[in-house]
């Protein structure tokens, strides 16, 4: 049967359109890692622009390249899911013909063996995060990226709250005192150039690293207490968090290239407010290293 091409079909007048494609697509996947494999649930969604004078189109293109991209990288193993999205970004340009680029972010549950304060093993959940940026005739731009879900402690309320003490009840609180808790979401991304290798696991470690205090699924009250009490020797604005997650990124990867593109990320969702309280920087490492304002334009729009 000759069926019509609907999307095919030219308009006038129109606009065109930045991204047209899929989102929410769930595939499972193997990261293939030295000495270990890696399994995860990807959601992916992919990303094409329209020009203005057609009216749509061909979505199953999406899907047959995330299908069939899938099945090449898994036959021939998945190392880096921020190249694999590389590779589909490009193949999609190859299937729509008439777009001038090409997106695809990939967002996945990765489990860590992690300890409690005491001692007793916990798997923790993080979430790592990929975006891949093709322009025909332009070449293409990966990131990763990991989000870490950790505890807050306010410095203001600590500070204020000691104030207000000595003022009502007369005595002098130690300095450690008072304040409100939050539970704090760190994300950092990283253009990752070609030849290079970014560890999730490093990502992670300097996310949870620049919170007051991490947080585990399993904890005794004892637990606990060395949670609430690491947290409060160690009180931090969102503001700090997102300075933390930098200068640390950049003292674990000192060779990293200057037009290498990061966003760092704090948000805090607060306990005494209806509201949350956020802190990012975009910028590349050259203008950290060199204490430049941030200038130059993200090449993967992750977020």
């Amino acid at each position: 049967m000759d069926l019509p091409d609907v999307q095919s079909r030219t308009i006038q007048g129109q606009f065109m359109l930045t991204r047209v494609g899929v989102k929410g697509v769930k595939k499972p996947i193997q990261v293939v890692r030295p000495g270990r494999s890696v399994p995860l649930v990807l959601t992916i969604d992919a990303f094409v622009d329209l020009p203005s004078n057609l009216r749509g189109v061909h979505m199953s293109r999406n899907i047959e390249s995330i299908n069939e991209v899938l099945d090449i990288a898994v036959r021939d193993e998945i190392h880096s899911i921020e190249d694999l999205g590389a590779h589909m970004a490009e193949d999609l340009l190859g299937r729509h013909e008439y777009a001038t680029r090409a997106e695809v972010f990939f967002e996945g549950d990765y489990f860590r063996e992690r300890e409690s304060p005491s001692g007793t093993p916990t798997l923790e959940n993080y979430r790592l995060l990929a975006s891949a940026f093709a322009q025909r005739g332009g070449g293409t731009s990966r990131m990763i990226g990991a989000e870490v879900i950790g505890m807050n402690a306010c410095p203001c309320g600590m500070e204020t709250t000691r104030k207000l003490t000595e003022e009502r009840l007369g005595f002098t609180p130690p300095d450690l005192w008072l304040t409100h808790n939050q539970r704090n979401i760190a994300r950092l991304y990283v253009e990752v150039p070609q030849r290079v290798v970014v560890e999730a696991d490093d990502l992670i470690d300097i996310l949870e690293g620049a919170e007051s205090s991490p947080t585990r699924q399993i904890l005794k009250r004892k637990d606990e207490a060395e949670v609430i009490l690491n947290a409060h020797l160690n009180p931090k604005f969102v503001e700090d968090i997102v300075r933390d997650i930098l200068g640390t990124f950049m003292q674990r990867f000192p060779d990293m290239p200057d037009s290498v593109y990061v966003i760092a990320q704090s948000e805090s969702e607060e306990s005494i407010h209806k509201h949350n309280a956020f802190a990012e920087r975009r910028t590349t490492l050259g203008e950290l290293r060199s204490g430049r304002s941030a200038t130059n334009a993200c090449p993967c729009e992750l977020i």
